[in-house]
């Protein structure tokens, strides 16, 4: 018999996973609505022809976008987003918890301590990979649709919404298959982009935080981390794009393979052209990544999460 008392046990409903669900979530539906209009930009950079881009230059692109399909130009396929990235933010986040807790559960029998750099890029890892491949469906179609508003239809599906979008893909291209094109770059991009995104910033708020972690130093953290992570790994995110779009009638990528699609690209568009759209894409990340973290934060506060690294 031992004296030390059994953990209660609650539903999942009031579990604190539950929680990091909700929190996640939320951070981010509200840090993509934010940026949705230098996301549109973004992808339209990245699978734009080679011979004479219609896009160039971020305020250009933004005042094309607003003259051809007026300010619900800048958040066309953000619903589609937002569907995708609340379960995305979801899981990631509260994957990322559980992974922290897990190490910790290894290492200290369950004791909570501070991680050291190799356990958070491992548990962000793990969150990265997981989430992904949860709702890469959903972030195909949503890629599918920003090209079809764009110009580029599909003769197969000439009224695209996102739901036929997805039926067409299914019908047309080896349905799961065709839904999963692209998960293996994008897998190999984001679990080490997220790996990075959440040790580069827990990192610094453990080595300078004071008692009191400021709005200001979260917002600071979560832009450092976009940056650090965004330049590692933006090529594998570009490739993911250009994997996405393969197989679509009228666009010119026809790749058989990521390591097809690698050596294709740096002989047509040089090494250059793995970094197409990185401008436009610092510009949505970085704030991006600042106001997703800073939500997250403040919504574990308002739902009773305690505070620990």
């Amino acid at each position: 018999m031992t004296d030390e008392p059994e953990a209660p046990s609650h539903p999942f409903w009031e579990s604190e996973t539950l929680r990091h669900l909700v929190s996640g979530g939320v951070a981010g539906a509200v840090s993509r609505t934010v940026v949705s209009p230098l996301e549109r930009m973004k992808i339209l950079f990245q699978v734009q022809a080679t011979g004479i881009p219609q896009y160039s230059g971020v305020v250009s692109t933004l005042g094309k976008i607003y003259r051809q399909e007026g300010l619900i130009g800048y958040f066309r396929g953000n619903g589609m987003n937002v569907l995708r990235i609340v379960p995305y933010s979801a899981v990631q986040f509260a994957t990322y918890e559980w992974a922290k807790k897990w190490i910790q559960a290894q290492q200290c029998h369950g004791v909570e301590r501070d991680l050291d750099t190799a356990e958070r890029l491992l548990a962000g890892g793990l969150a990265g990979a997981t989430s992904v491949s949860v709702t890469y469906p959903i972030d195909l179609v949503r890629t599918r649709l920003s090209m079809h508003q764009a110009g580029y239809v599909d003769p197969r599906i000439p009224h695209a919404t996102a739901w036929e979008i997805a039926k067409g893909v299914w019908r047309y291209e080896h349905q799961w298959r065709g839904l999963y094109r692209g998960l293996i770059p994008t897998v190999l991009g984001i679990a080490p982009y997220v790996a990075i995104n959440f040790s580069a910033y827990e990192k610094p708020q453990a080595v300078w935080v004071s008692p009191e972690r400021t709005v200001l130093l979260r917002l600071g953290c979560g832009a450092l981390a976009a940056t650090v992570a965004q330049t590692v790994t933006y090529p594998l995110e570009f490739l993911r794009r250009r994997m996405q779009v393969t197989g679509m009638p009228g666009c010119e990528y026809k790749y058989d393979g990521a390591w097809h699609a690698i050596r294709t690209v740096v002989r047509d568009e040089t090494w250059r052209g793995l970094y197409k759209g990185m401008l436009p894409n610092y510009l949505k990340v970085v704030p991006a990544t600042a106001v997703s973290f800073l939500t997250y934060e403040f919504c574990k506060g308002l739902l009773g999460i305690h505070e620990y690294s």
